[in-house]
């Protein structure tokens, strides 16, 4: 499964396989690609901005101008023709900078960031690794471990309910379910084991 984004000379490709996603990505700046395990992405997301300030800057300082050209042509007593001029070119530099923002939902990885453009496509991405994230957390941690300390199994458990893995109710099972097996694997000293 595939699914691109393309937004103003970047383009996102989002590569879905069975224990991994590749998170490609090609800009102005260069190009490159990550290959993350779905287990791996972080429940929580930032935002990211990036618009063109240069142009936004240049925008107000025009409008700003063309204020001034007016308010001394009113004082002055001289004609108005032809001084909104700049007021008309730093607003479309302003609105220019407005409408080519774009904004990208954040999660960082040990293997680097991947960034998720807010478009049409974005909230299909993000279900798509989430719902693939908890498949892969469930075949990694969701089955008891006896081999493991009672402890650490327990943890294991509350830590897959903190994560929205499982709910709470799956988790005092499970516990439940350890805190038997490690009572009837337990013998004390001089005792035989519990069947």
């Amino acid at each position: 499964m595939e699914i691109i984004q393309k937004k103003r000379g970047i383009k996102h490709i989002f590569t879905y396989e069975e224990g991994h996603f590749n998170f490609a990505y090609q800009d102005r700046t260069g190009s490159g690609d990550i290959d993350v395990n779905y287990g791996d992405i972080p429940t929580k997301s930032s935002t990211q901005i990036v618009q063109n300030d240069w142009l936004r800057n240049v925008g107000f300082l025009w409008c700003a101008l063309g204020l001034f050209q007016i308010g001394f042509a009113i004082y002055s007593n001289a004609p108005l023709s032809g001084k909104g001029f700049w007021i008309m070119i730093g607003a479309a530099c302003i609105a220019w900078a407005y409408f080519s923002k774009i904004k990208y939902s954040v999660f960082q990885t040990e293997r680097g960031n991947i960034l998720v453009i807010q478009d049409k496509n974005h909230d299909r991405i993000v279900s798509e690794l989430k719902s693939r994230r908890k498949s892969q957390l469930l075949s990694w941690y969701g089955d008891i471990n006896p081999e493991n300390d009672l402890q650490q199994e327990i943890a294991k458990f509350k830590w897959l309910k903190e994560q929205k893995i499982i709910s709470e109710q799956d988790a005092e099972q499970k516990i439940a379910q350890a805190e038997l097996l490690h009572r009837d694997n337990y013998t004390l000293p001089g005792e035989e084991k519990l069947n």
